[in-house]
Formats: structure tokens, sequence, C-alpha cells
């Protein structure tokens, strides 16, 4: 609470007749319809009708200053915290209702300059000396001063409050979106994402910015979103099709290393976080891989992805499919694997084809193509087995890969 002695027990109040709040007190309702016409005539904020919530609320709070004003000019030293509190009420209500502390503190200038000029009157009327003005225009400067002070305060605890809330809602919301579905039905992201402030968007990616630290992206914080993970910072990137917000994104990761997950609706968002985070461990493993200053995609490498998501299942699926493999020697064993993989992935199954793929002689592709017939016979014309058989050799590739 701010204490009366501080705001309106300056000199003024003690030198101000008790006439003058009579008069002011007789004639308030007049006061009142002068100063709600010039404030709804000088300030666009305020033009509604008077019938309506915003009418009702700036009449009142002008009957309250008038009558306050009288109030200290009888009783200087009075308490006055139920008034400071309707201010403060007063600018939380400006906050809520879209309007701006410029428009509050202009309707409380035009309010005092309404005021000063009829209390004027008040003291020609009433035969007070004319020294009187001088002392009753600094009152109603200190008057006003203090309740705009206050309603400026509410405005701003207002404001604080909601930008608060807004954060909370946002991160709930990025929490809700990176969270993997658990099989029970969830609710509409759209309350929530109005509580954040965010369009809800098509489509979105997920990108991680790797050890970031302090990181911004200038004039895209209202459509981002943002949450660390440990020393990863992830953000969301509405419609990354377009590329406008992706490319501030990259401006601002220069130096980093990010990854951008694929393009997914809003409820997969997980699911391109999974192949980010995914595409980056897989880089930090490789041998090759700059340490830094690297902004990529994963599009490309969706199936590697997936199969490196399933690698345990992986090498489960290659000693079932290509455990005949496991008893040869070593480097035979390679060079069939690498056969079978040209096989796999030719047309016409072929011994030229094969033999191109890998770059070898025909005759050498016939001799290893009948090593693989006699290995697995039948099996190599069965579409489920060369399935099976050639997920096997990819997962194998991407770990040997991985492994060096």
């Amino acid at each position: 609470m701010t204490a009366p002695a501080e705001t309106f027990t300056r000199q003024p109040w003690h030198e101000l007749p008790p006439v003058l709040a009579a008069l002011i007190r007789s004639r308030a309702e007049g006061i009142v319809a002068a100063m709600t016409r010039a404030i709804r005539d000088e300030v666009p904020a305020y033009r509604r009708s008077l019938d309506s919530a915003l009418g009702r609320d700036l009449t009142e709070s002008i009957r309250r200053a008038v009558l306050q004003f009288a109030e200290l000019i009888e009783h200087p030293d009075s308490a006055q915290d139920h008034h400071l509190d309707h201010f403060r009420h007063l600018g939380r209500i400006e906050f809520l209702n879209g309007r701006t502390t410029d428009a509050l503190q202009a309707a409380f200038r035009v309010g005092a300059r309404v005021g000063s000029r009829r209390y004027a009157e008040f003291v020609q009327e009433a035969s007070l000396p004319p020294g009187t003005v001088l002392t009753l225009h600094e009152a109603v400067l200190i008057h006003i001063n203090a309740l705009s002070n206050e309603s400026v305060k509410g405005f701003l605890a207002a404001q604080l409050r909601s930008e608060g809330e807004v954060k909370r809602a946002r991160r709930a919301l990025v929490e809700r979106l990176l969270e993997p579905p658990r099989g029970k039905e969830r609710a509409p992201l759209g309350p929530l994402a109005e509580r954040a402030r965010w369009a809800v968007p098509d489509a979105v990616a997920a990108v991680v910015v790797r050890s970031a630290g302090p990181f911004s992206v200038p004039g895209a914080d209202g459509e981002l979103l943002s949450l660390g993970r440990g020393s990863d910072l992830v953000l969301i990137v509405p419609e990354p099709e377009t590329g406008r917000l992706l490319d501030r994104v990259r401006d601002a990761a220069r130096g980093r290393v990010a990854v951008v997950g694929p393009a997914v609706p809003p409820h997969e968002t997980w699911l391109s976080l999974q192949c980010a985070r995914l595409a980056l461990d897989r880089r930090a493993e490789l041998p090759a891989e700059p340490a830094d200053g690297a902004f990529l995609r994963v599009d490309d490498e969706l199936a590697e992805l997936h199969l490196l998501r399933g690698a345990p299942i992986g090498q489960l699926l290659g000693r079932r499919v290509l455990g005949v493999f496991a008893d040869l020697p070593h480097g035979r064993a390679a060079r069939l694997a690498e056969t079978l993989d040209a096989l796999l992935m030719s047309w016409g199954r072929t011994a030229p084809e094969v033999a191109h793929a890998l770059g070898i002689h025909p005759q050498t592709a016939r001799k290893r193509l009948r090593q693989l017939e006699a290995l697995f016979g039948d099996r190599l014309g069965d579409p489920r087995f060369r399935f099976e058989a050639l997920l096997a050799l990819r997962t194998h590739a991407l770990r040997a890969t991985t492994a060096g």
C-alpha cells in the first residue's frame, strides 16, 4: 500500500479552504459530466457508449477522483488506501481490455485540465483570494499524478502477471508437443495454444541446437516455441516448408551444430524431435564429422534413422537371416554380403548387373551368386526373405559406419 503521508500530504492540501470541498461536492455530477465529455472527445480509446462497461468504469472513476479531491481538501491527512486500490484496479482493467498506459494517462491529463478550470471558477464564486488558484492548480497536479501513477502500477502488474501466465502456458504447450503419445486420448491443443498465444500451424519441425547457451532468434519469439533439454535447445518452428523462419533460425545458429527434423503435423512434433536427436547423435559418433558449424536437415535419411532406432532388433534380424555367413572366413563373408546386397538392389538379378554394381568381372559375380544359392537356396526368390535380408544388410552397414 502507498502510505497517504507519502502521496497526498504535500503543503497545498493544508492551504485550501474547506468551502471549496463543499462547492465541489455540490457540483460533483456536473464536473463528472464535463470531464467525461472531454475525455471521450479527446481520447479515442474511451469513445464507447456510457452504457457500456467501459463507459460505466470511466464515469465511476471520474466521480471517485472528484469526490476524493474534495475529501483531501477537508481532511488532508486522512487515509487514502481505498481510493488508491480502486485506481490500481482500474489499471488492471485497462490492461485486460487491451488499452494502453498512453490512453490512460491522456485521460488523466484531460480530466485534470477540466477539473482545474472548474475549480478555479469556484474560487471566484466564493470570493476567495486570487492566490488560492495557484495552490489549487498545484493540488490538482499532485492529485492527478498520484492517481495516474497508481493506475500505471496496476496496469504493469497485470501485464507482468499476464506475461508470466503466457510463459507458463507456452512451456506447457512445448512439453505437450514434445511428449510421445502414451496410448490414451489427448485433449485438443487449441485451448492450451490460445493461452500460450500461439497460432496452431498446419505443420511444424523440431530443431535441436546442440550446446546452445544463450540463444535468440530476432523478431521470431512469438512464433517460435522453445525449451531447454540438458545443454541443448529445442525449437518448434511453424510451417518449416516456407523457409522464412528456418532462415532466421539458421542465421541465429551460425557457428553451432543444429539439426532440423522433418515437417510433421503439430501432434507429431515429438517424432520430428526424435529424428533430429538421432541425426545429431549419429553425427557425433562419425569420426569425420566436423565438431561445429553445421545446420542440417534429416529428410533424406529417415530410412537410416529408422534402422538405427531399431538397431538391436536389426542385429537380431541379421543373425537370423544372415547367420549362414557366421561360419565363413571374414573376408569371404564380407564379399558374399556385398554381393547379396547388390543382388537384392538389382532389377533383373543377373550376373552382369551385379558385376557392374560391384565393379568386378561378370565371371566373378557368377561364382559368388552360385555360392549365395548354395547358402540360401530358394529363399533368394522369396520376397519376405529379400526384404528382411536387405534390412539386415543396411542395419549392419550403418552400425559399421558408426563404429568406425
